[in-house]
């Protein structure tokens, strides 16, 4: 295979060692250089440039260019290339499934939803170039026509984070260049390649002209600040921790970008006495283990009536000892690793806190390498470490609650509001419940890993600002436009 046909290659072993500006593949040259490591065992990968300033500014200096032409495509042309990415991602869905096991240690329960949600993010994108639709509107005036326009901002900056990185890149780059918009794309250093470089080969491959899409991977304090910060960014699109995602909306808005920020949670499952407790153990054991419980919207506390308690507990922590850890390529393994050693500290000194708070150990709580155990815990309180902190693990706390009004108070005691999920035979009840939590999306009968491509994602409080998916991030990437047509003369007051 040539040097050629090795920088078009879709593969975990392709050549990654590059930006993405202006249709360019650039060369490291002598520029710092990130490590790509593989979480399950530490052996570096690849390495990728870390992006510059000025090399941020080439990128959005080609944004700005290729988006006047970009725009001026029919929304057919922009819906075609949208649909060709998503047929190549159909095409190397072995391909891409080993990068994202490799690179971010991906079980293949968390590859099955981030490929086919990826695939299915990608045609509802496409159909955006065709929603995009503004109308008219009456007027007070005699014979005047009010017409409402939807227009593209112009250039929609993207950082994205590491947990689910396809598709939580591609969930808001697809839908800008479906909208006219072009991108300049900052992916998290620890997923260079699955949250940016890919998608850049993606949609060089399915024809996107170039200057469209640019990937400029780094570290956040260079390449992702001067990102947010940059005056030619019109959107900011932001997934990450709400810390970060304060400093992002700040970089954002002083020069009037709109900050559209999905950030933090600490997402409760609240189990009533009534519940179905086998639909209840296993909607928590998917919400707090899938993806080792690295993603914003995973169960970081399980609420359970007191009447119930210890049979949830019992049950939650059978079924989280049964599930297998290991490497991620096998097919077999449930639970992958940690994405790096920084997180893994991090959540298991929330453990070690909540253990010296006076917590029980039902299962798990033994970390090797990168590798954490299924995690339950009883006897929790709200204030504990692993309860009123974003742990990002596999952990489940379990706090017990007397009645639905203890329910509500406990869930809604935290900054955050991302999602939450409620558990009752009585669906009323249950709804009365979830009607009274403060956060974004609740789920009745569910769990709180839920996505789809349709229906408004995003959350309350400190979990951040915006919505995506459907009509909800077409109005974020598009400006409303009102232009007055007087159609006959009209009197004025003098």
């Amino acid at each position: 295979m040539s040097e050629a046909e090795v920088a078009q290659d879709i593969s975990i072993d392709a050549f990654w060692n590059a930006l993405y500006i202006d249709g360019e593949w650039v060369a490291p040259g002598d520029r710092a250089q990130l490590d790509v490591t593989n979480p399950a065992n530490g052996e570096t990968v690849t390495q990728v440039p870390a992006a510059t300033a000025a090399d941020v500014d080439d990128a959005y200096e080609a944004a700005v260019e290729a988006q006047e032409q970009w725009e001026q495509t029919t929304p057919d042309e922009r819906a075609a290339v949208i649909r060709r990415t998503a047929d190549l991602i159909d095409e190397y869905e072995a391909e891409i499934r080993e990068i994202l096991a490799v690179e971010s240690g991906a079980a293949k329960p968390r590859q099955d939803i981030e490929h086919g949600g990826t695939v299915t993010f990608v045609h509802d994108a496409a159909s955006f170039a065709f929603r995009s639709s503004g109308g008219h509107n009456q007027s007070k005036i005699p014979g005047k026509e009010n017409i409402i326009q939807k227009e593209p901002v112009g250039v929609v900056g993207v950082i994205s984070p590491w947990n689910v990185p396809m598709k939580l890149s591609i969930r808001a780059v697809a839908p800008a260049i479906a909208l006219g918009n072009s991108v300049v794309l900052k992916p998290a250093r620890e997923t260079s390649i699955s949250g940016g470089l890919l998608l850049a080969r993606l949609f060089e491959k399915a024809g996107l002209p170039d200057g469209v899409l640019n990937v400029v991977p780094g570290k956040g304090s260079e390449a992702g600040d001067r990102t947010a910060a940059h005056p030619d960014s019109d959107v900011i699109a932001f997934t990450g921790s709400t810390p970060v995602g304060q400093l992002v909306g700040q970089n954002a808005v002083d020069h009037f970008a709109f900050p559209a920020l999905e950030l933090g949670g600490n997402n409760p499952h609240v189990v009533l006495e009534d519940a179905d407790l086998d639909q209840a153990v296993a909607a928590g054991t998917f919400g707090s283990f899938w993806n080792q419980g690295q993603v914003c919207i995973s169960i970081n506390r399980h609420l359970v009536h007191e009447s119930v308690y210890d049979e949830y507990v019992e049950r939650l922590a059978d079924r989280a000892a049964s599930l297998e850890i290991g490497d991620p390529t096998d097919d077999d393994v449930v639970i992958g690793p940690i994405i790096n050693e920084d997180q893994r500290d991090e959540m298991m000194a929330y453990l070690e806190e909540t253990l010296e708070q006076g917590a029980t150990l039902e299962a798990g709580g033994a970390a090797d390498g990168l590798f954490v155990e299924p995690t339950v815990l009883s006897d929790v309180t709200n204030d504990m470490a692993a309860a009123c902190n974003e742990h990002f693990g596999p952990i489940a706390p379990v706090i017990p609650f007397s009645d639905d009004e203890e329910a509500v108070e406990l869930a809604n005691a935290t900054e955050y509001g991302l999602a939450a999920s409620v558990h009752s035979e009585d669906r009323g009840r249950a709804r009365d419940v979830a009607d009274q939590i403060d956060a974004g999306m609740v789920h009745v009968n569910d769990q709180t890993v839920n996505v789809e491509p349709h229906v408004p994602f995003g959350g309350m409080k400190d979990s951040g600002m915006g919505r995506y998916n459907g009509k909800w991030i077409i109005d974020e990437f598009t400006e409303t436009k009102w232009t007055s047509v007087q159609r006959e003369p009209r009197d004025y007051l003098f």
